[in-house]
């Protein structure tokens, strides 16, 4: 476990200019963008007088350099700063509403492997044939169909055609009560109230969001399974199993899969990470209180502590994903180093 810990200690480190890095990104781009907070919260109405008032008392009428080293002094404090448009501390309403976000991301994800991986080895494994031929048209609608046209389209036909959904609003329907907090999943924590009502209502808000996610995320790990299981069934090691009069299902799981499984995970490592960051439209055309929803607000209202903070909770969570591919790819084959 000694290297193990000291290659893991050592991806930390190397991680630590990159969000470093960002965190510079972040803070230059947030104030170069359009719009004034100061006039913002001031109100429209405002004369000179009130808005440099709300400036100051925002700091804003400080240079860059001093308003860069009080961030990362308060960062290196755990204080990401206060949201100006809700008004609650920004790591507050992180922590909030980042189980909303996993919880989409997640299940949605599970979907997709679940559809994805299958299809990607049975395309491979009959290559030319009709389920190859559909592989192919799924892997170039889900990358060809923008998340939003599929969360509306998904809308327009389940609920407001077909009424086999429910309204698009939220996580819950408005006559349902949110379950006791314990890990942020209505779904989990439903269950673990025995609230089957709340579990049932929570579950089928998720469907149309997490179909939307799933078919974007369905094309890439798809079409990196169809590959890696391709070029692994063409390898010598294959061959000699077949030689060695091995069954086909053996070849298939214990030789095929398991050598192609480790640019799956990858792929896997980085479609999380994608989804978790881009979900923004997902959560605004599904009304989901998700971080995305959250950013987009803060957008809008030039709230730079709180686009600062939710760009630093994507990085950070960035480096935990692949931090935990790396350690994966250990365990599933020794030969794979973490080392650069």
């Amino acid at each position: 476990m000694g290297p193990k810990l000291i290659r893991i200690g050592r991806r930390l480190l190397q991680a630590v200019p990159s969000v470093f890095g960002i965190i510079v990104i972040s803070f230059v781009l947030t104030r170069s963008l359009p719009g004034d907070p100061a006039v913002y919260f001031a109100g429209m109405m405002a004369d000179e007088e009130s808005i440099a008032q709300v400036r100051h008392a925002l700091g804003l009428d400080r240079s860059w350099i001093e308003q860069f080293g009080i961030y990362v002094v308060n960062l290196a404090q755990g204080n990401m700063g206060m949201s100006l448009s809700t008004g609650r501390p920004v790591l507050e309403e992180l922590m909030t509403r980042l189980p909303a976000s996993l919880e989409l991301t997640l299940i949605g994800l599970t979907f997709a492997l679940a559809v994805a991986v299958p299809l990607g080895i049975l395309a491979a494994t009959r290559p030319g044939s009709w389920i190859d031929h559909l592989c192919r048209v799924l892997v170039t609608a889900g990358v060809s169909l923008p998340t939003f046209f599929t969360g509306l389209f998904l809308i327009y036909v389940f609920y407001y055609l077909l009424g086999w959904s429910p309204s698009p609003i939220g996580r819950l329907d408005f006559i349902f009560i949110p379950p006791p907090h314990v890990t942020g999943f209505f779904t989990l924590d439903s269950l673990l109230a025995g609230d089957l009502e709340t579990f049932r209502a929570s579950l089928l808000q998720l469907i149309l969001p997490t179909t939307t996610l799933a078919l974007f995320a369905l094309a890439p790990i798809a079409r990196m399974t169809r590959a890696s299981m391709l070029n692994a069934l063409g390898s010598d090691y294959v061959r000699t199993a077949h030689a060695n009069g091995l069954s086909r299902h053996t070849v298939l799981i214990t030789y095929a899969l398991r050598n192609a499984v480790l640019p799956v995970l990858t792929t896997l490592g980085m479609v999380f990470s994608f989804l978790l960051g881009s979900n923004v439209l997902v959560e605004k055309v599904f009304s989901w209180p998700g971080i995305g929803s959250f950013a987009i607000e803060a957008l809008v209202a030039s709230d730079y502590a709180a686009v600062q903070g939710f760009v630093l909770a994507m990085a950070l969570l960035f480096v935990v994903v692949n931090l935990t591919i790396d350690v994966l790819h250990t365990l599933i084959d020794p030969r794979v180093g973490m080392e650069d």
